[in-house]
């Protein structure tokens, strides 16, 4: 085990007393000498900026060493420290006055000048029940410290003359950092007498924490007004939203009634296809057994072919009227949505009228198939093609084919 040079007190160093900062390029140690003194360094070939700080390594330090109920030494080289940020000034507050750390003296040495006024400050703000000395060098630092430990360190007397001008400058650096490392803006300012050379800096920093008070006041109003129209903006858009459902419940609805209606729609044509297919086959029977009667009859041979054979068209009308009303392919039934899309004044007649031209059928079987007479169709067509907007060049048969090409 290694032993301290100056105190000969016994060293304690473990692999894992140690922390690496994330992004860091250096490793902050610590080691115990004797059983109460935490010495602190960092190893680095550079100088670095302190970015933070954690309790962490000092807490585990003191679980491992069994440590209890003592006060605390700490020796703080700072050795290749160029700067200390604002997060590790925060980090050094923690561990004054939250972390329940109780340091009874902290000796920094091997201080670089770039942040010697930072140790000042810390030195000048700490709490009473703590001793922040800065010293040349670790023998130096070292032997401070065994003194105050010891208790044979000087103690300050209250009717000792204070060199003014280094008292002035501890108030003043305390005041500074409780401002800007604790943002204590409503601390009570120390205001020497007028006539003191330091009044005017001491009045600076009275007026700068008034100045640094009606900021963060801003600040908060504007915060407080941002969190007002963000709140207001978010109440807007929950309105929205819920509009939104509502109006979505509501389309849902009405769909399926549409829906319903539709179901409804369809059994109904099921039954009239039902019904009209029956009626078509009963149909079709009487003409089947009109024509074996027919067969049967002693007439000239000429007239029973030429009436059979119109008994037989018949047959055939029904059978394909049958197939019109019952088998409708899907281009049909794409055809008639286009059509129906494009013309909606075409009335159901129509409709079928229109189907039946473009698969072909004759003005008489489109008659004989919708219960009219074949002049009837011809004025039904007439109407039809001005009710499709054609000129008269252009035929019904025409344009159907051409939808119909379209669609497919």
């Amino acid at each position: 085990m290694q032993t301290c040079p100056v105190s000969n007190l016994p060293v304690t160093s473990k692999h894992n007393w140690k922390s690496i900062p994330a992004g860091a390029d250096y490793v902050k140690r610590l080691e115990l000498i004797g059983d109460n003194i935490f010495h602190h360094y960092v190893e680095s070939d550079h100088p670095v900026t302190l970015n933070s700080m954690s309790t962490e390594l000092v807490h585990d330090v003191l679980e491992e060493s069994g440590i209890k109920d003592s006060p605390l030494y700490l020796l703080w080289d700072m050795n290749n420290i160029s700067n200390i940020s604002f997060q590790y000034k925060q980090g050094i507050n923690d561990i004054v006055y939250r972390s329940g750390l109780d340091f009874a003296v902290v000796v920094f040495y091997n201080i670089d000048e770039s942040c010697r006024i930072i140790i000042e400050t810390f030195a000048a703000m700490a709490p009473n029940t703590m001793t922040v000395l800065l010293r040349e060098d670790y023998r130096d630092a070292m032997t401070t410290l065994l003194e105050y430990r010891s208790g044979k360190a000087p103690e300050k007397l209250e009717d000792q003359d204070v060199d003014e001008e280094i008292s002035m400058k501890n108030e003043f650096l305390a005041t500074i950092a409780r401002m800007s490392w604790l943002n204590m803006l409503n601390q009570k300012i120390f205001l020497p007498p007028t006539d003191s050379p330091f009044y005017p800096y001491f009045k600076a920093i009275d007026h700068m924490q008034e100045d640094l008070k009606a900021k963060e006041e801003l600040h908060e109003k504007e915060m407080r007004q941002l969190k007002a129209e963000n709140e207001q903006k978010l109440s807007q858009k929950i309105i929205q939203l819920n509009a939104q459902i509502e109006l979505g419940k509501k389309e849902i609805q009405r769909f399926e009634q549409e829906k319903n209606a539709l179901k409804s729609r369809i059994a109904a044509q099921e039954m009239e296809l039902t019904r009209i297919s029956t009626a078509i086959g009963e149909k079709t029977s009487s003409l089947h057994l009109i024509c074996d009667q027919i067969k049967s009859l002693n007439i000239e041979s000429a007239a029973k072919q030429k009436i059979l054979e119109q008994c037989h068209s018949m047959i055939e009308t029904e059978l394909n009227e049958k197939r019109l009303k019952t088998e409708l392919t899907a281009g049909d039934s794409a055809f008639l949505s286009k059509l129906q899309k494009k013309h909606p004044n075409l009335n159901q007649r129509e409709l079928r009228v229109s189907l039946m031209v473009k698969l072909n059928y004759d003005t008489r079987e489109i008659a004989r198939s919708i219960g009219i007479s074949t002049r009837g169709m011809e004025s039904i067509r007439y109407r039809m093609h001005r009710k499709l907007g054609l000129d008269k060049h252009k035929s019904i048969k025409t344009y159907l084919s051409e939808l119909a090409s379209e669609v497919s």
